[in-house]
Formats: C-alpha cells, structure tokens, sequence
C-alpha cells in the first residue's frame, strides 16, 4: 500500500477500500497537476494524505451528509469538497471557485473518478444571487477570516442548516471577532471542534443558521474586505 492510502486507511479504518483508492487515485492526480500548476504547497504523499484528506473528513465527525445539498465554497483543489463526496456519495456536491484553472481540472478530472460534483466557476459574492439560501450545509477551508468567511458563506445556508468553517491554531480568536458578525448574518456559533494534527492546530467552527441573512448581504468582495463585519 502506497504512503497516501496507509495515511488515509489507518486515519480512517471504516473507510471503504474503493473509498481510500478513488481518494489516493485523486491525491495523485491533484500532484501529477501541481507540477504545473498551484493545486498544493504540500507534495509528499503521506502529507496530503494526512493533511488534505484526513483533514477534511474530520467533517464526517461533526455531520451527518447523507442526502444533503452540500457547497464548498472557496475549494481550490477540491479540499474538502471531494473527499467528503468519496466517503459520502449520498450527498449532493457543489465545488466554488472562482479560478476558472482549477474549476476546468476539477470537472475534467472527477468523472473519472466516479465523483459526482457541480463545479460552479464564480465569486462567492456573486454566485448566491442564484441559489440563496439553498444548502443544508456549506463547508469551507479557505484562508479568510472567520468574519469575511461568514458573510460569503452563510447566505448560501438555508435556515436550519449548517456552516462548517475550517480553521487553525487561531479559530478561537476568530470565533470571538466574528460573533457580531455571524449573529448579523443569521448564525448562531453551536461549536468549536479541535482536531490536532502532528505539529498542526487545526479546528472546525460549526455555526448553525437560526434566521435568514439579510438581503443586503453578501455585499462586494471589495467592501467586504474594507469594512468587515
């Protein structure tokens, strides 16, 4: 067994083997495409393994996914939006980006794989306009802060939902800046999960939607980042 699939099989024993296969058939396939273009900081196999999919599947800790509309929004290479869809095909997958780059790999590549996904090229910003409020969960790893994430991710959300937010060794800090803003955008903070990993922090911010977001949000990305929530 190859370093991606011990990583991954050992982290995750109820795993299926199709499941470990088809996620280290993609491992390779995310650094076979990062030789040529910016997918990944991380190239040792063990190390995606560890850190990209284990990572995202600690979703599975903190959710049930079965039959639910599901958006990633900010995915990159697909983290955690593929792997959570190899574990659980149940749910329906929409990946969000707005590099049209990595949005045309993905969509070339994932069939292949078996993995059903819409692969949405746009900002976040202005991509809800046509699906808000639409999503029982929307699910982030993307570098933002807690409270611009919030504003570009909770609009997507529909009430009763959930917004998993992926953070590090600073998720505590960014909980406590973003309360205002989340309770402004219709959240409510539920929990704060850790997942330490070797020498890394890492952390899930889980934030219930209670009430719709007001219509005024998202505003653009541009005001967003000026006067943040």
């Amino acid at each position: 067994m190859d370093p991606m699939a011990q990583v991954i099989a050992a982290g995750r024993p109820g795993l299926p083997p199709e499941a470990v296969q088809a996620m280290c058939r993609f491992g390779q396939a995310l650094l076979e495409k990062n030789q040529v273009m910016n997918l990944t900081a991380i190239t040792d196999p063990a190390q995606v393994g560890r850190l990209h999919f284990l990572d995202s599947l600690t979703l599975l800790d903190l959710a049930d996914f079965r039959g639910k509309q599901v958006i990633d929004v900010g995915c990159g290479g697909g983290f955690p939006g593929v792997p959570l869809k190899i574990a659980c095909p149940e749910m329906e997958l929409t990946l969000l980006d707005s590099l049209g780059k990595r949005m045309d790999w993905l969509a070339q590549i994932l069939p292949g794989l078996g993995v059903e996904a819409r692969c949405v090229t746009a900002r976040a910003e202005e991509a809800v306009a046509g699906c808000r409020e639409s999503y029982d969960f929307a699910v982030s790893r993307a570098v933002a802060r807690l409270n611009v994430l919030c504003e570009l991710c909770l609009p997507y959300v529909q009430v009763g939902g959930t917004f998993l937010a992926m953070k590090g060794a600073a998720a505590q800090a960014e909980v406590e800046q973003a309360r205002g803003a989340i309770r402004r955008l219709g959240g409510e903070v539920e929990q704060l999960a850790a997942f330490p990993q070797v020498g890394q922090e890492h952390a899930v911010v889980v934030i219930r939607k209670i009430r719709p977001t007001p219509a005024q949000f998202p505003r653009r990305f541009a005001k967003i980042k000026q006067q943040p929530l």
